[in-house]
């Protein structure tokens, strides 16, 4: 009786440090996956191309394209988020990137706001950058960047709660905005090929979304009547 129970709290004095491996290793990986982690992944281009730019191996000018490019993808992916779900349902994956769709949104302004800076620096003055304001490749990049101020400042819990039904129509105009950073690419650079590349994957993708969510409310009348 004795030796099976010695047996027994062996085996459990073995099974206790593998168990605390396991558990530390469960800990380590939600950290890895945590939002704070996240976020410091989205932010090293920007930490890298500032460290580039004080260190004097880059200069602003240099940092427009990248920085622009940057916040332009992370509003695609952003984006994005909604027609995957709607076309391919409650996966793991997809419930990921939904928790992750602020942040993504969020980086989005952030390099935005870094392409600005980048791009005061490289005009030295006042008086340049309003001689150019209208010009057409311009002045779509300064819409763009104001319609994204309202965003970000609203993509919270609070001003979910605070502004309610018209939490929607607001962050709906990212569309707009949509619109007018692939102006301002397609403007502003000689080539179109970067553009279309990033937002071609977008359109698409969003037009199969159109196509289901009316192939759906088309087919719900049929089901009833077979009913």
């Amino acid at each position: 009786m004795r030796s099976g129970l010695a047996t027994n709290c062996d085996n459990f004095t073995l099974d206790r440090p593998a168990r605390t491996i396991q558990e530390q290793d469960m800990k380590f990986l939600r950290k890895l996956n945590s939002l704070p982690v996240f976020w410091i992944l989205l932010s090293i281009p920007a930490i890298l191309m500032v460290r580039g730019y004080l260190a004097g191996n880059i200069i602003a000018m240099d940092m427009l394209h990248p920085t622009g490019e940057f916040s332009a993808r992370f509003m695609i992916v952003a984006m994005i988020i909604t027609p995957l779900s709607v076309i391919f349902g409650n996966r793991r994956w997809i419930g990921w990137m939904m928790k992750r769709r602020r942040s993504f949104g969020l980086a989005a302004f952030g390099y935005g706001i870094l392409h600005l800076i980048f791009y005061i620096i490289d005009m030295e003055a006042l008086e340049p950058i309003l001689a150019e304001f209208w010009a057409p490749g311009i002045w779509t990049g300064w819409a763009a960047l104001l319609i994204f101020v309202p965003l970000a400042v609203t993509s919270n819990n609070l001003s979910m709660r605070r502004l309610k039904q018209n939490w929607k129509p607001l962050q709906r105009m990212v569309y707009v905005a949509a619109l007018l950073t692939l102006a301002h690419w397609l403007l502003i650079h000689d080539g179109v090929g970067g553009a279309l590349a990033h937002f071609i994957p977008l359109l698409l993708l969003e037009l199969l979304r159109v196509i289901i969510i009316y192939g759906r409310r088309h087919n719900e009348p049929t089901q009833r009547e077979s009913l």
